[in-house]
């Protein structure tokens, strides 16, 4: 794919990084607390567990476990005060912030529950943002959101804004922006959270579809048992712990 060689050849790819093993996220002795102020708060207690290439894993625990926490962690989008979290053998905090943002940018791809699409972009272009934040020409970066709206279903709402589209369709553009740039992780907290049963039930079927197919990481932060169903292994956290990385059952 011409956009793929164009964005990545000036650096390493997770598929290049660490051919010798198969786990793409690592996580060791994981700390966080967070300081109110007033108190600190222990968010991750010393969190162990790995997620291997192609694997589509669910984080389920009951509200304030440390699930959201734990993915803004392990993808670089928050820090962590002890442990270690590797990425294809990749320690994040050695990083610069700089090199840290452009490897989240080219290699990961983020599904939220509420969207977070750009009101006054179309479709395509909401899509395409991420690759034109990271210096993809303008025509390659269409050409490529376009393809990724076909995957998802959404060929014909290029053009429309997120206030024309269902919740369905917005997450299934959401969806899109996250597969854009072809990465190797996506991560996903709770992506059916705003949705009525019946459309998350096509979401998930589409994330999963998508998984299979690309043969990409999936993340998925949530509540929804469902979800956690249709994953290959549930991993349980409880008091920022994790109590089942979900292996023992398989």
């Amino acid at each position: 794919m011409t956009m793929t060689l164009e964005r990545r050849n000036a650096g390493t790819t997770l598929d290049q990084a660490d051919t010798k093993t198969s786990t793409i996220i690592e996580a060791i002795d994981v700390t966080k607390t967070y300081n109110t102020g007033k108190m600190e708060v222990p968010a991750l207690r010393g969190v162990n567990f790995s997620v291997e290439r192609g694997e589509m894993v669910a984080i389920m625990g009951p509200s304030g476990c440390g699930k959201t926490t734990l993915l803004n962690c392990l993808s670089g989008l928050d820090t962590i005060d002890g442990g270690q979290i590797l990425i294809a053998g990749t320690d994040l905090a050695k990083m610069s912030d700089g090199a840290r943002t452009t490897f989240r940018a080219q290699e990961m791809g983020f599904v939220f529950q509420f969207y977070n699409l750009l009101p006054v972009l179309s479709a395509v272009e909401n899509t395409e943002l991420p690759l034109l934040v990271s210096g993809v020409k303008p025509r390659i970066a269409r050409e490529q959101a376009m393809k990724t709206l076909t995957q998802v279903g959404l060929a014909d709402r290029g053009s429309h804004k997120p206030a024309e589209l269902s919740g369905g369709q917005r997450q299934r553009v959401t969806i899109a922006r996250a597969l854009v740039n072809d990465p190797s992780i996506v991560w996903a907290d709770e992506p059916t959270g705003d949705l009525d049963s019946e459309t998350a039930d096509e979401v998930l079927a589409l994330m999963r579809e998508l998984n299979k197919k690309n043969k990409q990481t999936f993340v998925v932060v949530t509540h929804d048992p469902r979800i956690g169903a249709m994953c290959d292994r549930i991993i349980r956290m409880q008091d920022g712990r994790i109590i089942d990385d979900g292996r023992s059952a398989s």
